[in-house]
């Protein structure tokens, strides 16, 4: 965490003051007019912008954690999470405001076009909606009663970022002063340094909830703590997003090189033009199901020593179905389901299959038998697009779950493994990456990932015969919605 930080009295006091301002939600509309090739002076504004938010998010997060429930919050692992949280705050609250003198005042409101303006003040109206409905960084529409009435809700004109938001077109064909690229480069350096400093943070936390588990004798969380831990995570989902964005755009802007490679470690394929930061304009769905299975058969081969694991068939009879949408979100979400089905086809019918071929030669034993020689059932991803959405089903005979055990599914750390692997406690790793199985993390985040984005995921299993996981995406190509 830093040699010397110190949590003092003074910073604790600031970072109070930050959490009660209104969060100000940032609408993937937003992140996508940027383009591929974003201005710097758009960025510029955005850096200021992203000074002035990221705060408010973090200081909320540290606030949080202080009451996290039920002791949650004097675990060892969570008080070291909650310091990232708040170093991470003081830090950005420590960057110099830029210095705009009246020539780049000039630029910066250079050649705005009147379908921008048109656009600003649509935004700004739709602002104050989302102002009203944001909570802790999961947006809610507002239904037609409470729009009614939100002129009687007050607006938060003390919160920094009142009247600001994240894009704001700028000119890109100028020469831009010095300052600008200056600014742009201190506030992505931060913002790099932070994102590493909070890669493990969910395996950190998901130890400080093991270390609450031990010291409570409980093999299961409740449900205050399950709410704490999903309000938590889907408020990481968004400030890693923004922050995962902008670190994304900057590197744009800077070459050409390096958004090749900002591509490539979101799941995109060198040499398109179709990314805007982490986000995707043109997503080819089957594509990334294609990644998505390849991995986890790779992952799925090699824990089981298998030469070839269960088939997994790919069954979309459109295979031009496109959407804008995050490739890194939705590999995540895919691959996690499809572990989860390929551990339980291989666990069901392991001893199944190898019954049968005993009973048809009765000389062979189980340890006779080499895993590799058994057939196992294929599991199906089946991809429908819809008007409103996008559906993926993975549907496999794995044995299905007991109903009793269906709602603890969704529950942090429940796991039907034996013995859960031990977390590395260093806090050192570069993000949480789970074994075969073993965390219990892996549909609980994943359905946070898909509501992240206006979608769901959801399971109907069949006890003695398998399970199907639905997994509906928001079509944001065709909406206008803000992101959560």
């Amino acid at each position: 965490m830093g040699t010397g930080w110190e949590f003092t009295l003074a910073l604790r006091s600031k970072i109070h003051q930050y959490a009660s301002h209104k969060q100000t939600p940032v609408s993937i509309r937003q992140m996508v007019q940027f383009g591929p090739n974003p201005s710097p002076g758009s960025i510029f504004l955005a850096s200021q912008f992203i000074v002035e938010e990221l705060p408010i998010r973090l200081a909320k997060k540290v606030k949080d954690l202080d009451a996290a429930p039920f002791g949650l919050h004097a675990m060892p692992s969570t008080i070291k999470v909650r310091n990232w949280y708040a170093q991470s705050f003081e830090e950005l609250i420590s960057i110099p405001k830029p210095v705009i003198d009246d020539g780049l005042k000039k630029l910066l409101e250079s050649n705005k076009d009147e379908n921008a303006s048109e656009m600003d003040s649509e935004e700004n109206t739709q602002s104050h909606l989302e102002h009203v409905f944001a909570d802790d960084g999961i947006i809610l529409k507002p239904s037609h009663h409470t729009a009614k009435n939100i002129r009687s809700i007050e607006v938060d004109t003390l919160s920094p970022t009142y009247g600001l938001k994240y894009y704001t077109s700028c000119p890109a064909n100028i020469i831009w002063p010095k300052q600008v690229y200056d600014y742009n480069k201190t506030v992505n350096d931060v913002l790099t340094k932070i994102k590493k400093r909070h890669d493990a943070t969910v395996a950190t936390m998901a130890q400080g909830v093991q270390e609450w588990k031990l010291q409570n004798r409980k093999t299961l969380v409740n449900s205050q703590i399950q709410a704490f831990l999903d309000r938590f995570y889907m408020s990481r989902i968004g400030i890693r997003m923004l922050i995962g964005q902008h670190i994304a755009l900057n590197m744009a802007q800077q070459s050409p090189t390096k958004q090749r490679i900002s591509q490539f470690f979101n799941g995109g394929k060198s040499g398109r033009s179709n990314y805007v930061g982490v986000i995707c304009t043109d997503c080819n769905v089957a594509e990334i199901a294609q990644d998505a299975i390849e991995t986890a058969s790779y992952i799925c081969e090699d824990y089981y020593g298998l030469i070839e694991g269960p088939e997994i068939q790919l069954i979309c009879p459109n295979r031009d179905i496109h959407f804008m949408y995050v490739p890194g979100h939705l590999i995540h979400m895919l691959f996690e389901t499809l572990k989860n089905s390929l551990r339980a086809t291989i666990e069901t019918h392991t001893p199944l299959l190898k019954a049968k071929m005993m009973e048809e030669n009765r000389k062979l034993k189980p340890e006779d038998i080499d895993i590799n020689d058994l057939k196992f059932p294929p599991i199906k991803v089946i991809i429908s697009e819809g008007t409103e959405d996008i559906a993926i089903k993975i549907s496999d005979e794995g044995g299905g779950i007991p109903i009793s055990q269906i709602p603890l599914i969704w529950t942090y750390l429940y796991t039907t493994v034996n013995e859960t692997p031990v977390l590395e406690s260093d806090g050192n790793t570069s993000s949480f990456k789970a074994p075969m199985a073993g965390f219990g993390y892996g549909l609980p985040i994943s359905r946070l990932y898909a509501q992240y984005f206006g979608g769901d995921l959801k399971l109907i299993s069949m006890e003695g015969y398998g399970t199907d996981v639905y997994l509906h995406l928001n079509r944001l190509s065709s909406s206008l919605e803000p992101l959560p």
